[in-house]
């Protein structure tokens, strides 16, 4: 017998929730606001917004389909199968959020907005029933979007849809050595370093791209290329400004070896899930066998 699909539905707490879980009541959290000209009303009809979302998608799941759920904050304790469906419910945040952990699912983004969808999350709600049929035949049209990779030499590893920064947690001077695919090397001190996605040069790779002269166009969100970049470099008598940005090939690697403790390598602005480094650890990043592969 064939595997039987499960829709797996990704969200994440709205900020009506968030704003009761700390205030303790929404009277409460509306009086906190409305005491600083604000008002809760928009997160009263978000919160509406993403729940009927999740309602009309979950009612096109196919009778004979299993289903589950997970909140954003639970995905690392989330057990995927390679048989599952995951139906993103939100903004495209989220989409990469939940894409570090999977390998090869189909990923059905879906948007909570009656103005429209965004860039990931491009399908509304009522398009779950004809996409839920198109990925049981096989037939549904998928695009593989590339992700970063970041390899430590003891074996750890992170991935990222969007893009991995290492350096100091706090943005304070990271100190390490950089060495690119073509053999150049120079040791840096500078506020950290960016490789990115085709899929992230709409976001902090772009801002950067935008404000540097000189710098290498970014790649698209299939391509296999990644750009990287050095925030803030400085010349001292020991460290060089010359290797500030590129672009890597297939295939190609940066590495860098960490010369200061307390580094640390995160993707996605995800900074609890990330990698602790230490002086003379070896950090290579590039693209990741891994694609994500998202229904459009």
């Amino acid at each position: 017998m064939a595997p039987v699909p499960r829709a797996v539905f990704v969200h994440r707490l709205p900020p009506l929730q968030e704003l009761i879980n700390r205030h303790g009541t929404y009277n409460q959290g509306s009086f906190f606001l409305k005491n600083r000209g604000l008002s809760a009303k928009s997160m009263v009809t978000q919160a509406d917004a993403v729940q009927d979302a999740l309602a009309v998608a979950g009612a096109a799941v196919p009778p004979h389909w299993r289903r589950g759920t997970v909140e954003r904050g639970d995905l690392d304790r989330f057990l995927f199968d390679e048989h599952d469906v995951v139906v993103v419910v939100g903004q495209d945040g989220l989409v990469a959020n939940a894409a570090k952990y999977l390998d090869g699912q189909p990923v059905i983004g879906v948007h909570a907005d009656p103005g429209g969808g965004m860039l990931l999350t491009p399908h509304r709600p009522a398009d779950c029933a004809r996409l839920f049929r198109a990925v049981e035949a096989g037939s549904a049209p998928c695009e593989l979007r590339t992700m970063a990779e970041a390899r430590t030499d003891d074996g750890r590893t992170l991935t990222a849809l969007n893009e991995i920064y290492l350096g100091h947690p706090t943005h304070q001077t990271a100190r390490y050595r950089l060495d690119t695919p073509d053999e150049r090397s120079e040791r840096q001190a500078s506020s950290g370093l960016l490789v990115g996605t085709g899929t992230g040069a709409t976001g902090w790779c772009g801002s950067v791209q935008r404000d540097r002269p000189g710098a290498p166009a970014l790649p698209g969100p299939a391509d296999d290329r990644l750009s990287w970049f050095v925030r803030e470099a400085w010349a001292s008598p020991s460290t060089g400004t010359t290797l500030t940005h590129g672009t890597l090939a297939a295939g190609g690697r940066l590495s860098l070896v960490v010369e200061s403790e307390g580094l640390v390598a995160f993707g996605d602005g995800i900074e609890a899930d990330r990698l602790t480094l230490s002086w003379g650890e070896r950090v290579d990043l590039g693209a990741s066998a891994r694609r994500l592969r998202l229904v459009v």
